[in-house]
C-alpha cells in the first residue's frame, strides 16, 4: 500500500476547489478554533486517526468569537491533501450557536446533529491517509450562520448550498496526519 501512496504523492486536492471557498463563504468576522490535543498545523494524536489506524475519537475542540446574532454553527472536517481534484469532506456536524466547543469523542450522532458524508453517516471520521502519500492536512472549519438550517438537510451538498451566503463568521483549525 505504501508503494501506491508514493506513486500518488504528487497528486493533491486543490484547496481553491473546496466547496467552502468563494463568495458564498467569505465572512466579515473570525472565530478562533483550537484544541488542547494539537496546535494549529501540528500532527493530530493517534487516538484521533480513523478506523483501522487509530481509535477514531474526535479531538476536543474549543472556539471563541461566535457572533451573538448567530443562529446555527456548522463544523466541517475535510482532507485538503487527498489525491482527488477537490478536498474530501470527512464529517459534518450542525450545532446550536451557544455551543463553545465539543468534548473529546463528542462528534457522534447521539451527541450532535450529523449530516451524512461519503465517509460517515454517524459522525466523526478521522484521518486515514494512504500509507506513503505523505502528510495530509485535516481542516476543522467552523461556520457561524445567520439562519438556522432546515431539519430536512441530509447531505453535504444540500448543507453547503443552504449555508452559502449566510456565513457571519468562520474559523479553521488544521491538524496533520501521516502514515
Amino acid at each position: 500500500m505504501a508503494a501506491i501512496g508514493r506513486v500518488l504523492r504528487p497528486m493533491r486536492a486543490d484547496p481553491a476547489r473546496s466547496p467552502l471557498v468563494g463568495q458564498g463563504f467569505t465572512a466579515p468576522q473570525t472565530i478562533t478554533v483550537s484544541s488542547p490535543e494539537f496546535a494549529d498545523g501540528a500532527p493530530m494524536p493517534l487516538a484521533c486517526a480513523g478506523p483501522g489506524v487509530g481509535h477514531n475519537r474526535s479531538p476536543e475542540l474549543q472556539w471563541a468569537g461566535v457572533p451573538a446574532e448567530s443562529r446555527q454553527l456548522v463544523l466541517v472536517l475535510d482532507d485538503v491533501d487527498v489525491p482527488l481534484p477537490t478536498p474530501l469532506i470527512h464529517s459534518i456536524a450542525v450545532l446550536e450557536p451557544n455551543v463553545s466547543g465539543l468534548a473529546a469523542g463528542a462528534f457522534t450522532a447521539d451527541q450532535v446533529r450529523v449530516i451524512p458524508t461519503v465517509l460517515s453517516k454517524t459522525g466523526y471520521s478521522g484521518p486515514r491517509p494512504i500509507p506513503g502519500h505523505g502528510p495530509h492536512r485535516y481542516r476543522f472549519h467552523l461556520l457561524a450562520l445567520d439562519c438556522p438550517l432546515p431539519a430536512d438537510i441530509n447531505s453535504a451538498k444540500h448543507l453547503i448550498a443552504a449555508a452559502a451566503h449566510h456565513v457571519l463568521a468562520r474559523g479553521i483549525l488544521t491538524g496533520s496526519y501521516e502514515r
